[in-house]
Parts: C-alpha cells; structure tokens; sequence
C-alpha cells in the first residue's frame, strides 16, 4: 500500500512563501507521476502542479504558474511544492498524490491513485 504524508503547511501572510513536501512510502516512488492539489470548503480539487516520474516534465494551473515550483527528490522519496509571493486566494488544504498507470505527469484529479491527509494553508492578507 502506498501512503503519502504532507507536512509544510501553515499560516503566512500574502507575499510570504511557504514550502510543502510529501513523503512517500510503501512502493517505487521514482515509478510515479506526482501532483499536487487543493481544495477550498464547498469546491472540487482542483489541480496545482504536476511531475512526471523523471522530473522531466511538469504542469502548472495558470492561476500558479511563475509563483510556484514543483520538484522530486527520487532519492528522499519526496515531492516538494515551493510556493512564493503567495496570495489570499491559494488559502486551500493541499493534498500531493501519486499516479502509477503511467510515468507522465497528469492534470485530472482521476487520473491519481494514491492521496494524502492534506495540509492546510492559509495566507492571511
């Protein structure tokens, strides 16, 4: 079984920059595709950023692309959300998962198989 735990989040304020990582556990981690979400009380999750397993190609939503990085350890098992000049609008918890049908970085919340608790983040304006 594959398990995915998120730590990093907090309370920053906007224009602040916040750093999350997800550990992964349980299998191959350098076999999976990455990505990392958000979800906001009463909305879907929505997509963020994604990796492909050789960190060779990566996904932005337009709403972060330029603010926010998305990076692969295959050594520590870990993904990493940098998240800068951070806005009152990407207040959300934010959930990293992982996908094992193929090694390409994807955008759709059904295209992942594993999930994380989440983690809050709040950017106070």
């Amino acid at each position: 079984q594959v398990q995915l735990v998120e730590s990093g989040g907090g309370l920053v304020q906007a224009g602040g920059s916040l750093r999350l990582s997800c550990v992964v556990s349980g299998r191959t981690f350098s076999r999976y595709a990455m990505g990392w979400f958000r979800q906001t009380p009463g909305k879907e999750r929505e997509f963020v950023a994604a990796i492909s397993m050789s960190a060779g190609v990566t996904y932005y939503a337009d709403s972060v692309k330029g603010r926010f990085t998305i990076s692969r350890d295959n050594a520590k098992n870990t993904v990493y959300l940098q998240m800068n000049s951070l806005k009152p609008e990407d207040t959300a918890v934010y959930y990293c998962a992982a996908t094992g049908a193929s090694g390409s970085a994807r955008r759709s919340v059904a295209s992942y198989d594993y999930w994380g608790q989440g983690t809050q983040v709040t950017v106070s304006s």
